[in-house]
């Protein structure tokens, strides 16, 4: 019982504090609403869960070969994680915003496999939930981290459209969009920077 709280609480710290996926998703929830919000909730869900089985399931081993691996990855999805800030930063000020500027689940997913947040959180859940010779420990946590990490990407949906009664004008709207936006931007900045430091 103990370990199951164990990796509760790592799934729910690491899923529920703020990281580049959240903060799409914020911005998603204010601008479009929790419901059309959940197919890049699941996407990054999925994407997530995906992530931590393949590294759990043997990727790992090429990282302790390659370390120079991550920071390549770190690197890219920064520029990734730049671009999404664009996009939110640029997005229109209006409710019923063209249905092609939605976040997507595929966008959710890449989000995820190019996240350096992810990476960690994979890294580190692997190597705290992995018995030698016994999968059955790891695959239980990632069955939890699914679990809660649904449930913290989606609080994060309705976080954002809560949000909506302070941004009830398309001036406010605008300026939230800018602010999460310039937020991914700037932790993607921080990202590269520590990549080369």
């Amino acid at each position: 019982m103990s370990l199951l709280i164990a990796m509760f609480s790592f799934s729910l710290a690491m899923s529920i504090s703020p990281g580049p996926v959240n903060m799409v998703i914020v911005s998603s929830g204010a601008s479009y609403g929790v419901r059309k919000t959940f197919s890049f909730v699941s996407g990054g869900t999925i994407g997530f869960t995906s992530l931590l089985l393949f590294i759990g399931l043997g990727f790992y081993k090429i990282i302790d070969l390659y370390p120079l691996l991550l920071k390549y990855l770190a690197i890219a999805g920064s520029l990734f994680i730049v671009y999404m800030g664009y996009l939110i930063a640029s997005s229109k000020p209006e409710l019923d915003i063209e249905q092609q500027k939605l976040p997507t689940f595929m966008q959710g997913f890449l989000l995820q496999w190019l996240n350096p947040k992810a990476w960690v959180a994979s890294v580190a859940g692997v190597s705290l939930f992995s018995v030698p010779n016994n999968s059955q420990v790891f695959l239980t946590f990632a069955l939890v981290y699914f679990l809660v990490c649904y449930l913290s990407l989606f609080s994060w949906s309705v976080l954002g459209d809560k949000v909506t009664i302070l941004l009830n004008s398309p001036l406010r709207l605008k300026l939230f969009n800018k602010l999460m936006g310039g937020l991914l931007i700037v932790t993607a900045c921080f990202l590269l920077y520590s990549q080369f430091n």
